[in-house]
């Protein structure tokens, strides 16, 4: 029976219709990419425009830990889709989990020649490169909704091993993104001084981030 024709009291109707439409937004998105590879530029910025934000919140900047880290990394995502495209075999969940693993991968080197702290380390990002390689891929939703998960425990437990002030200085402006003016009137130091005081933050963070680890916690 067509979805259009079952009765609007079935039970199944709204489901069969979801599915009906998850599978032509596929089909679309399969198309954008046969037309990507084929050299569409149009069909590419389509692509990459729908997906970027989800790989800037949810990939990158959780891992990099700075909007201008992100951003560089998005660019630099961008110019290795556009490289590696050829490459890409068309699955039935879609275009994301590649992209995504594209993602992980420039973060992974990002974090490699890094020599500031962060609250992600390559290893942590080296291993999740090898499981994308691994494991079966999920659609968008899911991806974004376990790799924000992910960050927010990996932190949130953490935070509570911490001292309070520090806790503080990360959770207004790491988590709630705020200012860093406005953080730092909050904290009563200037901005300069709370640079200092988040530095120390993120590197008591970083200690008992490794400690429950260690534990395997």
């Amino acid at each position: 029976m067509n979805v259009a024709t079952l009765p609007w009291s079935s039970p199944w109707s709204a489901k069969l219709a979801a599915v009906a439409g998850e599978d032509d937004a596929l089909e679309r998105e399969k198309a954008l990419v046969v037309r990507a590879q084929a050299g569409d530029r149009t069909a590419m910025g389509e692509l990459l425009h729908q997906y970027g934000p989800s790989l800037y919140r949810s990939v990158l900047l959780p891992r990099l830990g700075s909007e201008a880290a992100a951003k560089d990394a998005l660019a630099e995502t961008y110019a290795r889709v556009v490289e590696k495209l050829d490459r890409f075999t068309w699955q039935n969940v879609g275009f994301y989990p590649w992209l995504r693993t594209v993602a992980l991968r420039v973060a992974l080197d990002q974090l490699r020649a890094r020599k500031r702290i962060v609250l992600w380390d390559a290893e942590d990002v080296e291993r999740e490169v090898d499981a994308a390689a691994t494991t079966t891929p999920v659609d968008q939703a899911l991806s974004d909704r376990r790799d924000r998960d992910a960050a927010r425990m990996k932190v949130d437990g953490a935070l509570t091993q911490i001292n309070a002030r520090y806790a503080k200085a990360i959770r207004l402006r790491v988590i709630e993104e705020r200012p860093r003016e406005e953080v730092a009137a909050e904290m009563e130091v200037t901005p300069a001084t709370f640079d200092v005081l988040l530095h120390r933050a993120i590197a008591a963070l970083k200690k008992a981030l490794e400690a429950k680890e260690s534990d395997g916690r």
